[in-house]
């Protein structure tokens, strides 16, 4: 997910990029889940690599999870990118949100032994990343595979999301004290722009840098990689 961004990050910070438990290629899930799973799962990966605080990015659960970590006070800055969590309390499309993931991750699962073919054409390029991007001309063919075998090795999907559905998802956003950023894209089509940033923008975050992206969808790191690049460290330099 943030391969098109890492060369410009890693030219001014050292980067830790953590794979999230019950991802493709992270660490197992806990036996019994709960509010503390994910982020106590990063704050270990930032104890292991000697980062006490750091410049913290993440995109749509990573974001609502740096923003978790930054109320713990191990953000010296967060960037969150369409962070999750933001729907209003009644606000139906959180649950078709989520059963759209599960249904995405079964078709993925049987396309993925097809991976390389679906994106070696264009138009499988596009249907690979049409529900996170508006632009996929400049995305790498081997990319785009790597996004369909990574949602089909998304093991713990159905677990976190039966999770998700009955989590009153919080944040402690009083205990934030580091600045903070929030980049949205008005074509987000699963965390649909204004609606999916309701909590943030009326009750937790309204003083937060505010960044709307015309046309964008809901990964910018992929949709558009330099102006996201910018983004991050015009803000983690401040």
């Amino acid at each position: 997910m943030w391969e098109l961004v890492l060369p410009a990050l890693e030219r001014h910070h050292d980067v830790l990029a953590p794979t999230l438990p019950g991802h493709a290629g992270g660490p197992r899930l806990r036996e019994a889940l709960s509010a503390e799973t994910l982020p106590d799962a990063v704050e270990s990966a930032m104890d292991q690599a000697g980062f006490e605080r750091a410049h913290l990015v993440g995109n749509s659960l990573g974001g609502f999870l740096a923003l978790q970590l930054a109320a713990r006070g191990r953000a010296s800055s967060v960037v969150a990118l369409a962070p999750a969590g933001g729907w209003g309390e009644k606000d139906a499309a959180f649950h078709r949100t989520l059963d759209f993931f599960i249904e995405m991750r079964e078709l993925m699962a049987t396309l993925a032994p097809h991976a390389d073919a679906i994106a070696a054409t264009p138009e499988g390029r596009r249907r690979g990343t049409e529900m996170i991007t508006t632009s996929y001309e400049h995305i790498p063919a081997d990319l785009v595979a790597h996004l369909i075998v990574g949602v089909a090795g998304c093991t713990g999907a159905s677990r976190m999301v039966d999770y998700a559905r009955q989590s009153s998802w919080e944040l402690a956003a009083g205990r934030i004290d580091c600045p903070v950023r929030i980049v949205w894209g008005t074509d987000d089509r699963l965390l649909p722009w204004p609606a999916g940033a309701a909590r943030y923008r009326h009750e937790w975050l309204p003083h937060a840098d505010w960044v709307v992206l015309d046309g964008i969808g809901h990964c910018p790191q992929l949709d558009v990689p330099l102006e996201t690049a910018q983004l991050i460290l015009g803000f983690s330099a401040r």
